[in-house]
C-alpha cells in the first residue's frame, strides 16, 4: 500500500488523485491518496505531487504552512515526485520570476506562460520517452522549459522546446496531464 500525497494548496487536486488511484490500478497497486494543506503529512508520503495553479501563490503558501522544507526533504530521501505546469515552476532551480520562491528541486530554468495566455491553450499528441503511445498533453498557460541541467533527461518537446522531464527522482512536466482519462504519466512518475 502506497501513500500518496496531493500538494493541495491550488490546482487539480481531485483530478490528479484521481490519475493516481488510475495509475495504482494499472499497475496492480494499492494506493491512499492524501491531501495535504499544511506541514506534517508529506514525511509520511511515499509518492508526492505538485499540481498547477499560480505559481507565486503556491511558493507563497507552500513557505508559509511550512511544507516547502518538508517537499526538499522528501526528494532528497529519494521518493518519486511529479510536478505539473506551476508546480514544475515551483521546483524549478530558475523560475525567472523573484515573487517565486523556487524550490530547486530540478536543474531546469523555466518560463513562465511561454506558450502564451489561456485563450491560447492548446492540446498536442506527444511522445514521451517510457510511453509506448503518443500521450493526450494539455496546455494551459504553460511554462517552458529554457535551460536544462546535464543531469536532466528530456522526456518529451514541443517545438523543439522540453515539455517533460525528469531529474532523478523528480518528473517534471508543462503540461495538465491530470485533465485525460491517460494515466499513463501518473504510472511514469511513481510505479516505473
Amino acid at each position: 500500500m502506497y501513500k500518496a500525497g496531493v500538494i493541495a494548496v491550488q490546482g487539480d487536486v481531485a483530478e490528479h488523485a484521481a490519475a493516481i488511484r488510475r495509475a495504482a490500478d494499472r499497475h496492480g497497486e494499492t494506493v491512499e491518496v492524501e491531501t495535504i494543506r499544511s506541514a506534517g503529512t508529506v514525511p509520511e508520503c511515499d509518492l508526492l505531487l505538485l499540481p498547477g495553479g499560480e505559481s507565486t501563490t503556491i511558493s507563497r503558501l507552500l513557505a508559509e504552512e511550512g511544507i516547502g522544507g518538508e517537499i526538499r526533504a522528501f526528494v532528497a530521501d529519494g521518493k518519486p515526485m511529479l510536478a505539473t505546469c506551476a508546480g514544475l515552476i515551483v521546483v524549478s532551480r530558475d523560475a525567472k520570476d523573484d515573487r517565486v520562491r523556487t524550490l530547486d528541486l530540478l536543474d531546469v530554468s523555466v518560463d513562465r506562460n511561454a506558450f502564451g495566455r489561456q485563450k491560447d491553450s492548446f492540446e498536442a499528441a506527444l511522445d514521451v520517452s517510457g510511453l509506448d503511445e503518443p500521450f493526450p498533453a494539455v496546455f494551459i498557460r504553460a511554462p517552458t522549459i529554457d535551460e536544462v541541467g546535464p543531469d536532466v533527461e528530456v522526456l518529451a518537446t514541443v517545438e523543439d522546446r522540453p515539455v517533460a522531464v525528469r531529474e532523478g527522482n523528480v518528473l517534471g512536466t508543462s503540461f495538465h496531464p491530470e485533465l485525460t482519462d491517460d494515466s499513463r504519466l501518473h504510472g511514469l512518475a511513481f510505479f516505473q
